[in-house]
């Protein structure tokens, strides 16, 4: 099998392609739920394959149903809302698809017929941003603002706020207000861990906490490559992949995928390949990828083959072999 080929990810792409619905939706599977972050994601697999019309149905998409404060709800399923939660890192997230839209295909138009979105989002999720720096994870129609702030979605946001102030510097549009914030968030991050997690658990058990400050530029290149190698030996089943949870003996393929392109970011070129080599033995016979893979019971779960997954693993072997112009977006620092 050759990996290093677009072709091998054929499937994937038709896949996406197929749960695509006509306005230009791409929930996790036919005919159930979207939520704004995945349905990027997803967009951003078309894209790499090159289905421009596709993608831009995806953020179009995005444009028809953003509500008036820029945000978009968590959940949707045929279109239609099924919470009245808005999580600003899924709000943030259509900057990152926006830049990775313009640097595979140079379109400035069609950047420029979405700013007026993009701009409502920035907004949307700079309004969420506490004295302190951090940004509140979600408001709620009827509670306001939900207390609380997470390491992951908070690094997200912080990529997404790179790549909205690249976009503004090519419409000669002011990128104070957001690299403010952006520094604020990194300070935060780095040097505040007292802000996140205040009401619940601590969620560093997870692995995106692990690889997200890394993957989003949060952490410089000795900090990262020290936070990898910390808890490598937590994380990482050998031959298998990475775990969603420490504790848990579950590998996922969105999570490897990510933490690929974590890995290409701080020049782990070697692991990074030998990770995302791992993944494809957790493709079915129809040559899409399942969530994750339970090793002790040798079974396959949840049973699902989502959209995301699909999407994650094409960002991931872009990133290592250059298929596309946006192959080096969470690779390079864009403001």
């Amino acid at each position: 099998m050759d990996y290093s080929s677009l072709e091998f990810y054929k499937s994937s792409v038709d896949y996406i392609l197929d749960v695509q619905n006509n306005d230009g939706s791409i929930p996790w599977e036919i005919g159930k739920k979207l939520d704004p972050w995945d349905h990027i994601e997803a967009a951003m697999g078309l894209a790499i394959a090159g289905k421009k019309d596709e993608t831009e149905r995806a953020y179009k998409w995005l444009r028809d149903n953003q509500l008036t404060d820029g945000s978009w709800y968590s959940e949707y399923i045929k279109s239609e809302p099924t919470t009245k939660r808005r999580e600003t890192n899924f709000s943030a997230y259509i900057a990152t698809g926006l830049w990775h839209h313009y640097l595979i295909f140079q379109d400035e138009e069609f950047l420029n017929e979405m700013l007026p979105s993009l701009t409502n989002a920035i907004d949307f999720v700079i309004s969420m941003q506490t004295e302190k720096g951090d940004i509140y994870w979600a408001a709620e129609d009827g509670k306001e603002i939900l207390d609380d702030s997470l390491i992951t979605g908070s690094s997200s946001i912080y990529k997404s706020l790179e790549c909205a102030s690249a976009i503004f510097k090519i419409f000669g549009m002011s990128t104070e207000r957001v690299n403010f914030s952006m520094a604020r968030l990194k300070e935060s991050i780095n040097n505040n861990p007292e802000r996140y997690d205040r009401s619940w658990d601590s969620k560093s058990r997870y692995s995106m906490d692990w690889y997200y400050p890394v993957l989003c530029g949060i952490y410089d290149q000795d900090k990262s490559i020290q936070q990898i190698e910390l808890k490598w030996s937590d994380f990482i089943v050998e031959g298998k992949g990475c775990k969603c949870v420490k504790e848990e003996p579950w590998v996922t393929v969105a999570e490897s995928s990510e933490l690929v392109l974590a890995l290409v970011r701080i020049g782990l070129l070697s692991e990074a390949e030998e990770l995302l080599d791992s993944l494809h033995q957790w493709r079915d016979n129809d040559e899409l990828y399942w969530t994750g893979y339970v090793y002790p019971d040798d079974k396959f779960w949840p049973i699902e083959k989502p959209t995301w997954t699909a999407g994650a693993v094409l960002l991931a072997a872009d990133a290592i072999y250059n298929f596309t112009p946006g192959s080096e977006l969470f690779s390079k620092t864009w403001a």
